[in-house]
């Protein structure tokens, strides 16, 4: 059976802790609509929103195996929305400070890219100036070029 993108680079940003379960429902409604079928896609596609996101979580992951859609390991998957959002960066679809995050500095990095992007977020927004000591152009700018370079260097990811 053919992937659906969405629904693939769902599973690996699912598995990375950077999807929203109340957007699966919608997700698994388009896969039907492309014709991708399962029981467990049907089922999650009729969910709510705002049913319980255990049961969200527990019908895409059947859904996922019912499609062959292999869950990648953690740390992979991080590794993957970490460039994502690199990607999402240089395109201008998130500001500064939604960059400064401590979220990211668990992530185990492997390539030189990933090290310099991950070097540059800050712990938290108000801890910018001190952690920096660079005035906000001068990080934005430093920070621009590490996105690049991570984005134009993919080393993990779904097969789209």
């Amino acid at each position: 059976m053919t992937s659906y993108a969405p629904l693939l680079e769902a599973a690996w940003l699912y598995q990375a802790d950077q999807v929203c379960p109340e957007d699966l429902p919608m997700t698994a409604a388009q896969a039907l609509a492309i014709g991708m079928d399962t029981p467990a896609l049907c089922e999650l596609a009729g969910l709510s929103r705002y049913a319980d996101p255990r049961d969200i979580r527990d019908t895409f992951e059947q859904a996922l195996q019912e499609l062959g859609i292999k869950l990648p390991e953690r740390q992979v998957a991080r590794r993957y929305a970490l460039r994502r959002l690199a990607a999402r960066f240089t395109a201008g679809e998130v500001d500064l400070a939604e960059l400064a995050s401590d979220e990211w500095s668990e992530t185990e990095v492997e390539t030189a890219e990933e090290h310099e992007f991950v070097a540059l977020l800050p712990p938290c927004a108000c801890c910018i100036e001190y952690t920096l000591g660079l005035d906000e152009a001068a990080w934005e700018a430093q920070l621009q070029v590490a996105a690049r370079a991570l984005v134009s260097h993919p080393t993990v990811g779904p097969r789209l």
